[in-house]
């Protein structure tokens, strides 16, 4: 048996091409993600080893506990700390440094990063021989004095800098004006995963980032054959207890590795999806290629049977059949999936992110990933049509026709099928009101969607008939061929169910987050909006703010009819934390659209605030009422009267209150974290854009957007879904195309004699060809239409949930991507059907007839 299941997987290698193709690809996803992963994480622990490999030991400054005396309030790193450090035993060398934060505007004035964590700045402090080795220069010289600066290389890059150029920056407060002096390297990886760098001198460094004379720490340097943790041990016995505490190097760079992975962990997410969907999607094509080799090699198997073999023979030679095109898969896959892994770090680097760059690391998880892949998906795809040779009677040597489903057969796959229908449908109509995007909810909604797939699939091959004799109208235009591509769909609804699958599932995930993807678009573009009346929104990053003073020169700008400051906080109820945000009453109804239920904005003031309409029902008040909260820094539970409610305002947050009671308790006393701008007639230009940007100094920590800039910032994650979306439809599309073309070449090659006879009666190639298109064709609408049902309704169920969380959620549907999903399965029903196609129509008459 096995020297059998060795012929036949030779005889019909051609067949077993496009399974071997299909498992391949879900493996060089699953293989190539993992060998991505370790490489970048190897590169990430590189960068991070070699940036730390001078330093065995860090000294930090403890934040000053509460109520502490004012000594204990300024940094103990200073210049005394570091000679004492010195004179420790196994200290070779002692090295301060100043770290901060700094953001820069490109040359063309606009902000180079918009990541606050992505944007590093340090002090040039210059050991012996006047260098800080850290930074090598690779042009100019170090900075000076408090008007020079120089940036790592990248930056220099990203930013179109040049020696001498003026840099505008800001760190925490006013925007500042450098000059240029020096670009060097950097081995920081926060700045080589696309971060930017700035260093300025040492004190103007210590002015921003601590304190004259002060550092943010301190780097030791061991003297051969000293361990890293013993050293740390005779640090810290003469640190001061509560003001400093010390940190071996190792540890620093775990720790810097751990935060560069959290910040690009996600790109391992996405081709392990593609993988995932591309293995389901494959098990299918495994499962009707075996199952027609099985069907073609009937006869075969009968004589087998009837000269001894056992049915366990049998079904082992089709698993082992199965296990050695898994074998090669995997070994395809995984070599494909090596060059997936060179490419990605490419492929998914973006500004803000830039992948590591090194050598692939190749480990026993991908590897022992590729062939459980390749070949689990495999054995199991093939583990039915095992069971179905086992079960042929030695008398079907006897017979020259394959033999029809049992009706007791079809009557289970019907109360299969109906039952799974059944219960998926209901399972997402009961949850169609619930309205609640609870963990539970979508849980049960995923279920739901994966039972009414299932039931589509099982039901599949009882559904073929009606709805192909229902396309078939369309496909009769085309005379005889068309009613004989029709025929030869309805020959075998289980084979045509089967190759319709592929489609079917595609199709249906596809269809089904277009659907959501649009129409949670169109509810983020109207939530952005909905409470928005400002033409424009500028922005600061989260515990920083805009200039107080800004906002009297934005209104001052030209075209400017109103410059509402917004100052956000937060608002803890005693269950749970919600964001205030603090307003001008006499101008927030120029600048926000807010639907009051009851009272009014014009009421706010100290100790009156203004809530929503999910805090009222949460809390249980109303107008007039009264709420206990904490605001801001206030650690004390004040009672607050309820003035109005609100309909819910993404832009308003939960509540209301007087700005200058908010601004007052906010973590940053006095701050403005959002200027609302109103223009004269709505307008919204360029030339306005920059008159903001000038008014708030061009600070690279300001966002200055206009309403589409700000709605399409709301709606960002939407871009993640249509890649996934559009990825799933390119993968499900390729190996559907691969399902049709393979089931075409076995249907081919059974009639053989068939065609023959058609050719010898009179029909051209050219029908021949159009036949077995327009066969290709009628299969891929009947999996193209069963799926669009699948995905809508699923999504409908599914985008109910979504209206709880979202009330301006509402179902649309995106006609021109189903459309094109429908066009796209249609085409390559006709392009898959062109290889059998041609082969078909090459068949000599005679030779085809003669054929036994």
């Amino acid at each position: 048996m096995l020297k059998t299941a060795l012929r036949n997987l030779l005889a019909h290698k051609a067949r077993q091409i496009m399974t071997l193709l299909a498992v391949c690809l879900g493996v060089a996803f699953v293989s190539g993600t993992l060998v991505f992963a370790d490489s970048t994480a190897e590169a990430h622990r590189a960068a991070a080893s070699k940036s730390f490999a001078d330093i065995a030991v860090s000294v930090t400054a403890k934040e000053p506990p509460p109520g502490a005396a004012a000594h204990q309030q300024t940094s103990a790193l200073d210049d005394a700390l570091a000679r004492k450090l010195a004179a420790v035993p196994g200290v070779a060398a002692v090295r301060p440094s100043v770290d901060g934060s700094a953001a820069l505007n490109a040359a063309d004035g606009t902000p180079l990063r918009v990541n606050p964590m992505a944007n590093q700045a340090a002090g040039y402090l210059p050991g012996k021989g006047g260098k800080d080795s850290r930074y090598p220069l690779v042009e100019g010289r170090a900075p000076k004095n408090s008007s020079e600066l120089a940036v790592d290389s990248g930056t220099a890059a990203a930013g179109s800098f040049r020696l001498g150029a003026k840099v505008t920056l800001a760190t925490d407060g006013p925007v500042m004006t450098k000059r240029l002096v020096g670009i060097v390297t950097t081995e920081d990886t926060r700045v080589t995963a696309g971060g930017t760098l700035a260093l300025f001198d040492k004190a103007t460094a210590q002015k921003l980032f601590a304190s004259p004379g002060h550092y943010s720490s301190i780097d030791l340097s061991a003297a051969p054959g000293t361990d890293q943790s013993e050293l740390s041990d005779r640090v810290t016995a003469v640190l001061p207890a509560d003001r400093a505490e010390a940190t071996t190097g190792e540890a620093q760079a775990a720790q810097q590795t751990i935060f560069v992975d959290s910040q690009t962990r996600g790109y391992e997410k996405l081709p392990l999806v593609f993988a995932g969907v591309s293995l389901f999607i494959g098990s299918f094509l495994i499962i009707n290629t075996f199952t027609m080799l099985v069907s073609r090699r009937t006869r075969e198997i009968a004589l087998l049977r009837a000269i001894g073999a056992t049915r366990r023979q049998v079904s082992r030679s089709v698993l082992l059949e199965a296990l050695l095109v898994g074998l090669v898969a995997s070994a395809a896959g995984f070599l494909l999936g090596l060059g997936i892994a060179s490419v990605l770090p490419d492929i998914l680097s973006t500004d803000g992110n830039a992948l590591p760059q090194g050598p692939l690391v190749i480990g026993p998880r991908p590897v022992v990933a590729a062939l459980g892949v390749g070949v689990g998906v495999t054995v199991l795809a093939a583990w039915l049509p095992s069971r179905r040779a086992a079960k042929v009677a030695p008398i079907e040597a006897m017979r020259t026709t394959e033999q029809p489903p049992s009706a007791k057969r079809s009557r289970i796959r019907g109360v299969a099928g109906l039952a799974l229908l059944v219960l998926g449908a209901g399972v997402l109509v009961s949850l169609s009101g619930a309205k609640d995007a609870s963990e539970k909810n979508l849980q049960n909604a995923m279920v739901g969607c994966a039972l009414l797939i299932a039931a589509l699939i099982v039901l599949a091959p009882i559904l073929a008939s009606p709805m192909i004799r229902l396309t078939g109208r369309l496909t009769g235009r085309f005379g005889v061929t068309g009613h004989l591509a029709q025929q030869n769909a309805l020959r075998d609804p289980r084979r045509t169910a089967a190759t319709a699958a592929t489609l079917l599932i595609s199709t249906a995930l596809v269809a089904g987050l277009a659907v959501i993807g649009n129409s949670t678009g169109q509810a983020l573009d109207r939530q952005a909006t909905a409470g928005l009346g400002a033409d424009y929104v500028i922005s600061s990053p989260p515990m920083t703010g805009v200039d107080p003073a800004a906002v009297r020169r934005v209104a001052d700008t030209s075209g400017v009819r109103t410059a509402s400051a917004v100052t956000d906080s937060t608002l803890f109820t005693g269950g749970s934390v919600r964001e205030i945000s603090g307003v001008d009453p006499q101008t927030v109804h120029d600048v926000m659209k807010l639907d009051f239920v009851s009272g009014s904005a014009k009421d706010l003031g100290p100790g009156r605030i203004a809530v929503s309409r999910t805090l009222a029902r949460k809390n249980g008040v109303t107008t007039g009422g009264h709420l206990n909260v904490t605001l801001g820094r206030n650690q004390e539970f004040r009672k607050y009267t309820v003035v109005g409610v609100y309909e819910d305002n993404p832009v308003a947050h939960d509540a209301l209150g007087a700005r200058t009671e908010v601004a007052h308790d906010s973590y940053l006393p006095g701050s403005v974290q959002r200027i609302l701008v109103r223009t004269d007639g709505g307008v919204v230009s360029k030339t306005t854009e920059d008159r903001l940007r000038t008014a708030v100094g061009n600070s690279p920590l300001l966002k200055v957007q206009d309403r589409e800039q700000f709605v399409h910032e709301a709606a960002g994650t939407m871009g993640e879904l249509l890649t996934l979306m559009y990825g799933m439809l390119a993968i499900g599309i390729v190996i559907s195309a691969l399902g049709i073309m393979n089931t075409l070449a076995m249907s081919v090659a059974e009639r053989t004699r068939e065609i023959g006879a058609l050719r010898a009666i009179g029909m051209d190639r050219s029908g021949i060809r159009r036949m077995i298109r327009l066969e290709a064709v009628t299969v891929a609408a009947f999996g193209t239409l069963l799926g669009l049902a699948g995905g809508l309704f699923g999504a409908w169920a599914v985008g109910s949930l979504a209206n709880g969380a979202m009330p301006q959620y509402s179902l649309a549907l995106p006609w021109g991507t189903l459309l094109l999903v429908c066009l796209l399965s249609l085409a390559i029903g006709a392009l898959a059907a062109a290889v059998p196609a041609r082969r078909a129509a090459a068949l000599s008459p005679l030779e085809a007839v003669a054929e036994a």
